[in-house]
């Protein structure tokens, strides 16, 4: 067992949680929202350091059980292609809360303490070893999504934020009745110990969340407001790091867990990623704003991210990860470099 992916979800969460009770001054809220942040690079890198990767199996890991008769437990690791999305998750955390303290949000206490829980949850789903666990840090971090969106987003703020939730909640629910009942049938929840499952209405209720969470066509109905209304650095997070979580909940879950019927369903979800590639590419180009040609074109990348999912082999699994980072580290400083030009233009 080892601490390091424990340290990852629970440094920021507790940051959230000091921001949030502590009455420091307000000049000291973002330069701490930004250390913790920087703390958790150093984590990772330590983790980076640790990490044998000859080895396929689950490492960095720590097991505590919950339930046992539910077969629950706090179970978190890494594998190979999850420490890199979980570095991309503390990297852009990195530079959204640097933003944030640079151009001074308003109510910081609150807005760095829900940026913080929001890194924590986006780690703990790419650390969750544990179905239901993942499920909950996957709910947790739209928490702070919604709030960031409604209260410090732009005129269209309201408007974003209900396509957001009504989106949102219906893939949430699917997922949810998804894993109490596979789950349920496994005798447990730890995702390192239940089999595979030829059950298409149990893939079909994972792979639609994660369609809607992408977004990949025709699910993308939310993705033009939540992207063009949000603060930037939030617009970043959207598209840099937080699809790269229905990206990796097809990986994990969806293709590992459900070997038939990806095979039965690969065509058509191949379809509609190919249809979202060219259909996100063209909007891309004709978007009348920088932000919508960012919107429209991680669209199109999340639809060849898709792609190489469902090619259901290493090779397809290997690019599709090395997209992920790279789509991801690029999405982000395109949102806050535009950002910059934005208010440079006003004053």
């Amino acid at each position: 067992t080892h601490w390091t992916s424990t340290v990852l979800i629970l440094l920021p969460l507790a940051g959230a949680l000091v921001l949030w009770t502590v009455p420091l001054p307000v000049e000291w809220v973002g330069s701490l929202a930004t250390l913790v942040a920087l703390v958790e690079v150093g984590f990772w890198i330590y983790g980076v350091e640790r990490f044998d990767f000859g080895d396929p199996s689950l490492q960095l890991d720590q097991r505590h059980e919950w339930f046992r008769d539910l077969g629950v437990s706090w179970h978190v690791g890494q594998f190979g292609f999850s420490i890199w999305l979980v570095g991309l998750t503390t990297i852009c955390g990195v530079a959204a809360c640097a933003y944030a303290w640079w151009v001074g949000r308003e109510r910081p206490r609150v807005y760095f303490g829900l940026l913080l829980f929001l890194i924590g949850s986006v780690a703990g789903v790419f650390c969750a070893q544990d179905l239901l666990l993942f499920y909950a840090f996957f709910e947790a971090m739209l928490v702070p999504l919604y709030i960031l969106i409604g209260v410090w987003g732009g005129a269209g703020r309201l408007q974003a934020t209900v396509k957001f939730v009504v989106y949102t909640v219906a893939g949430s629910l699917l997922m949810l009745a998804a894993v109490v009942v596979y789950g349920l049938q496994q005798g447990t929840f730890d995702l390192t110990r239940m089999s595979t499952s030829g059950n298409d209405w149990l893939f079909l209720g994972f792979a639609i969340a994660f369609a809607i969470k992408a977004p990949l066509w025709p699910f993308h109905g939310w993705l033009p407001d939540a992207y063009r209304e949000s603060p930037p650095e939030i617009s970043g997070l959207l598209s840099g790091v937080i699809s790269k979580v229905a990206a990796y909940g097809f990986l994990r879950i969806a293709i590992v867990k459900f070997p038939g019927p990806t095979h039965d369903w690969r065509v058509p979800i191949l379809v509609l990623a190919s249809i979202g590639l060219v259909y996100g590419s063209l909007l891309a180009f004709r978007a009348p704003d920088f932000r919508g040609v960012v919107a429209y074109s991680s669209l199109s990348h999340l639809g060849l991210i898709t792609f190489g999912l469902f090619a259901n082999n290493s090779l397809g699994f290997d690019g599709s990860v090395l997209q992920m980072v790279n789509h991801g580290l690029l999405s982000m400083t395109l949102f806050l470099l535009a950002a910059m030009v934005e208010r440079g233009a006003a004053t």
